[in-house]
């Protein structure tokens, strides 16, 4: 963790929970975190609970995001969603490119670009997820893949959008599996991706733009995780889902 880049704990919901388990979950979450300071945090929920959780959230500083977006502001794209649209429900940032997405509905790297171009057109912060797999990793690929994946989601960024991304390396080994990156794999690859970033939009941008760790993080390792210079906060996968689990990596000690 650096001090110059404000931490972030980011919960993705994933397709879990009703409107009642969705306003259950944000009120235990608005309450543990009510003491929190010097760091963000923000939930994901399904779409048809995000306007229930920007109620529950209102008057807190929790930040709300949309998992998925389509790059148009409007048109004839049957069960899509907006930019526009998720800006009216509360949200200021919205996952894009996540490896479910990737593998199950088919989203490319140029995809991934013109979302997060559509969703920076809208003002909502992309937090684009980037990973390799684990016979990516086993045929040493995992490096090449990585850059493929931030310099395809970047293309049409310039320095000033790359400050305020948010970049989430996710392993995809390591999602829901109970693997996790060692804390050493994980900073090696944040900064391989940091220096990505240096190369694309320079030095000051890369140094802004900040990268989270996700993949299987849990109470018992964020803290060694966001020990790490270059890890600058979590995309909280299945420990997101429980109260007492996402307030304590949202208190993590680095």
């Amino acid at each position: 963790m650096n001090p110059a880049r404000t931490p972030l704990i980011a919960g993705n919901w994933k397709m879990y929970g009703t409107r009642a388990d969705a306003a259950a979950l944000a009120e235990g979450i608005k309450a543990g975190v009510a003491d929190v300071s010097q760091r963000e945090v923000l939930v994901a929920p399904p779409f048809t609970a995000l306007e229930t959780v920007a109620r529950v959230l209102r008057g807190s500083s929790i930040l709300l995001a949309g998992q998925d977006l389509h790059w148009e502001a409007k048109g004839a794209f049957t069960g899509a969603v907006s930019a526009p649209m998720l800006r009216e429900m509360g949200c200021t940032h919205v996952i894009i490119g996540h490896s479910e997405r990737r593998q199950y509905f088919g989203e490319t790297d140029e995809s991934v670009a013109k979302k997060v171009a559509g969703a920076r057109a809208h003002g909502l912060t992309p937090i684009m997820c980037v990973g390799e797999r684990l016979e990516e990793r086993e045929a040493g690929q995992t490096l090449a893949v990585v850059e493929r994946q931030v310099r395809g989601g970047l293309l049409h960024c310039d320095a000033a959008a790359i400050r305020t991304n948010v970049v989430a390396y996710e392993p995809v080994w390591a999602i829901g599996t109970g693997k996790v990156a060692t804390n050493e794999q994980a900073q090696e690859v944040h900064v391989f991706i940091r220096r990505i970033l240096a190369d694309v939009g320079g030095t000051e941008a890369a140094g802004a733009c900040r990268i989270l760790y996700g993949g299987s993080v849990k109470p018992d390792n964020i803290d060694g995780l966001m020990a790490q210079p270059d890890i600058d906060g979590a995309l909280v996968g299945g420990a997101s889902l429980q109260v007492e689990s996402f307030v304590r990596i949202a208190k993590f000690v680095a």
